[in-house]
């Protein structure tokens, strides 16, 4: 169930681009986690209203959830990571950036009429 979702204040890429960032991110999050890709889901949302630093300069807020916990050099190696991504392919600086890594419960976390 690892959910990686990215809201930024850039404009919208043109759809490929979108695809193409989504398919990556989706990859990268299973093999950082050590989880099947099949149930990675990934989100993007581009012209939201943001400011960081007092300043509507790009940014983006990053959200990545997954069940289970996530270590210390797993969370280290994702904002790495993610954070150059996203820099080279949406021209946020990585000092623009923000990273919530949080871990859900199975029993918090639905999914095809269930709980995991």
């Amino acid at each position: 169930m690892p959910l990686i979702k990215v809201q930024s204040s850039v404009a919208t890429p043109d759809k490929t681009q979108v695809e193409n960032l989504l398919s990556s991110l989706s990859t990268k999050l299973a093999k950082h986690l050590g989880k099947p890709e099949s149930y990675v889901m990934t989100a993007f949302e581009a012209d939201v209203p943001m400011t960081f630093g007092g300043t509507t300069d790009p940014v983006c807020f990053v959200e990545i959830k997954s069940i289970g916990t996530m270590q210390p050099e797993q969370t280290k190696a994702m904002s790495a990571d993610f954070c150059e991504q996203i820099e080279s392919e949406l021209g946020v600086a990585k000092n623009r950036i923000y990273l919530e890594f949080a871990d859900a419960e199975r029993h918090l976390w639905g999914w095809n009429g269930g709980t995991f």
